[in-house]
């Protein structure tokens, strides 16, 4: 089994995106595939299947799987210790951290994703981040960063603090951001700070094919 931490250098960049296309991908190489977000906020149970959950849900092509996808739900759009502790939950990275690994273990399939939430550095706990995370599932990291100004900032900083923790980043995704489109002047300026590791552009589309990041990890 090929496992993969999919993480941002920051929030609402894409990472629900890149993370559907590279499932579907891979299912269209014959591959078996699974997904796991362990905590979610900012879901409305009332439409579910407009929530990320839903949505690799639907990449897994199982639609109604999305209460297995993410089994800790909380509706407020805020950081997932904030949103649980309105609900009256206190959340512990050794809960994240057991859940995570108990849904690795039972996995039985070529490729398994886990998406954390926010950024590198958002807080997932009171006391933790989801680098917090990462670090524990030791799983190598699918970067996602966007295409806006500042994002070479953003992403070289990520890099930095995710190999100072030892994880390995297998792959640099730069997610079209709505409000900068061009992607070529920024890829390009990426690519000559950051040369350890593949850089793949993805254009915000929604059918969006991922072979080619699909390539790096399953060939």
């Amino acid at each position: 089994m090929k496992g993969l931490f999919v993480a941002g250098t920051g929030t609402d960049l894409g990472k629900t995106h890149i993370a559907c296309a590279l499932l579907r991908a891979a299912r269209a190489q014959g591959l078996s595939v699974d997904a796991f977000k362990p905590v979610v906020s900012g879901f409305d149970p009332a439409e579910p299947q407009t929530s990320d959950p839903a949505r690799l849900a639907a990449a897994l092509g199982r639609p109604d799987a999305w209460p297995q996808v993410s089994p800790r739900r909380y509706r407020a759009p805020l950081a997932p210790n904030l949103a649980a502790r309105l609900e009256g939950d206190t959340l512990a990275m050794a809960d994240l951290v057991a859940d995570c690994r108990t849904w690795l273990e039972t996995r039985d399939v070529d490729l398994a994703l886990v998406e954390g939430a926010g950024g590198v550095m958002s807080p997932m706990t009171d006391d933790a981040t989801n680098l917090d995370l990462m670090t524990a599932l030791a799983l190598p990291v699918l970067l996602v960063a966007g295409s806006y100004l500042g994002t070479a900032s953003h992403l070289l900083t990520a890099l930095e603090v995710v190999r100072a923790r030892g994880l390995t980043v297998a792959a640099v995704v730069v997610s079209e951001s709505l409000d900068a489109p061009d992607l070529s002047q920024t890829v390009e300026m990426l690519r000559a700070f950051e040369q350890q590791t593949p850089i793949v552009v993805a254009p915000r589309e929604a059918e969006w094919d991922a072979g080619e990041l699909a390539d790096l990890f399953l060939a």
